[in-house]
């Protein structure tokens, strides 16, 4: 059912800045509009995640999104939010990046829906047709120097110095919008908030050279509830293609966020109604960690797959679920890996494992505490080796249990407290 764009952006908390006519206009009938992605990677991150949201519900209104693909700028390099010039890209590695983000956005689009379905369009194909003159003399002359530096994305380079390489990216992107507007009936540019400059150049660009009205955009740049920027973990992007991060690592990622963030999160990159998230809001307002399964699952599975999802769950559940060593033992080495990387951990030979005279000394060399904290613990049933309450007894025996995938040994204090023994050959 479509849907007040605008509105629907606005409730969401995905509205950041808007021509004054775009949403009136937009309530007229079906547009184009678009959004571009930058291919200096050959995945989207969930930050941009973020800004494809925005064609998700630009076309669940009834509209037709185009995504661009920047296999042109892709070689220029975009100044926004940059304090330093970027490598050039070459075009092999462009294009070998095109095509990772080529299947993601497939994902979450509708490419065979009729009038508002989908299309992919790449700025190369374009520009390759056009001369360096010929730019200069068509484009060029519409949009002075003075406009272009009154832009944050060139003020805040000045100090440390921008290459008149990506200096002109603003014009190419405004450029791109133009061709858009006259061979697509593109109305409308969409983007995060530090791309406003970009796409009022845009819109500016048009207005000069052609004398047509089109509208322009923005969402806000997603950050955490302390200000900082969000999609990133102690390893960097969280990336959309499963062998950048893991289906797992990205589960876990969603398990973990801030609870302050959640109703943010939730309504950006969730595609149930109102009525439906603030009713999980509610339901869930003492446990905000259903909350997180909800968004966890959701997008583990749309981004991935239900199979993928599902593998992701078990794997959690091995240390935070009811598990058992057999659970351990069919886990697929990788995704143990994984589970396992995670925790505190010591490695031993097996000879140095062999020399251990009891399982007290083996929980002193790997947990953090005294040997009569440690026997305190054993004494409550506060410590666990392989899945396995030891008693007092046990302690002071010789270490002999069993070592999953013939090399792990877990230790667990309490109840959610793990550590990992790892015997090398």
């Amino acid at each position: 059912m479509p849907t007040n764009f605008v509105e629907e952006l606005r409730w969401r908390g995905m509205l950041h800045d808007c021509t004054p006519e775009a949403e009136k206009e937009l309530l007229k009938g079906s547009s184009v509009g678009y959004v571009g992605f930058d291919p200096t990677a050959s995945s989207l991150h969930i930050g941009n995640l973020a800004t494809l949201m925005l064609l998700v519900h630009f076309q669940r209104a009834g509209h037709k999104p185009l995504a661009l693909v920047g296999g042109a700028t892709g070689m220029i390099g975009d100044p926004s939010g940059k304090m330093a010039e970027r490598g050039l890209l070459a075009e092999e590695t462009i294009q070998f990046n095109l095509a990772g983000q080529r299947k993601q956005l497939e994902k979450f689009l509708d490419f065979d829906c009729g009038a508002n379905a989908a299309e992919i369009v790449n700025n190369y194909d374009w520009f390759k047709e056009i001369g360096w003159i010929d730019f200069l003399r068509d484009v060029g002359k519409f949009i002075t120097v003075n406009y272009m530096m009154a832009k944050d994305s060139v003020k805040n380079r000045m100090e440390n110095g921008i290459s008149f390489t990506e200096f002109s990216n603003q014009l190419m992107q405004g450029y791109d919008f133009y061709w858009l507007y006259k061979n697509k009936g593109c109305k409308i540019q969409m983007g995060g908030s530090d791309q406003w400059g970009n796409i009022t150049t845009g819109t500016e660009l048009i207005r000069r050279m052609d004398g047509g009205d089109v509208w322009a955009l923005t969402c806000p740049l997603l950050t955490k509830a302390d200000g900082q920027k969000f999609g990133k973990s102690e390893q960097g992007n969280i990336w959309l293609d499963a062998q950048m991060t893991s289906p797992y690592k990205f589960y876990q990622f969603w398990l973990n966020v801030n609870d302050a963030d959640l109703p943010k999160l939730l309504r950006v990159f969730l595609l149930e109604t109102q009525a439906e998230i603030e009713g999980w809001e509610q339901t869930h307002a003492q446990n905000p960690n259903a909350l997180k399964r909800i968004l966890a699952e959701k997008l583990t599975e749309r981004v991935h797959s239900l199979a993928d999802l599902q593998q992701a769950q078990q794997a959690s559940n091995l240390l935070f679920g009811k598990s058992t060593l057999a659970d351990f033992e069919q886990t697929l080495e990788p995704v143990l890996q994984e589970v396992f990387e995670t925790l505190p951990a010591k490695s031993f030979t097996a000879s140095e494992f062999e020399s251990i005279p009891t399982n007290l000394d083996l929980l002193a060399a790997v947990i953090p505490l005294s040997k009569s904290e440690l026997r305190r613990l054993v004494k409550g049933n506060g410590i666990s080796i392989n899945k396995g309450k030891i008693n007092e007894a046990q302690a002071n025996e010789k270490p002999s249990f069993d070592l999953l995938k013939n090399k792990y040994l877990l230790l667990q204090k309490g109840a959610k407290e793990y550590f990992l023994v790892k015997i090398n050959e």
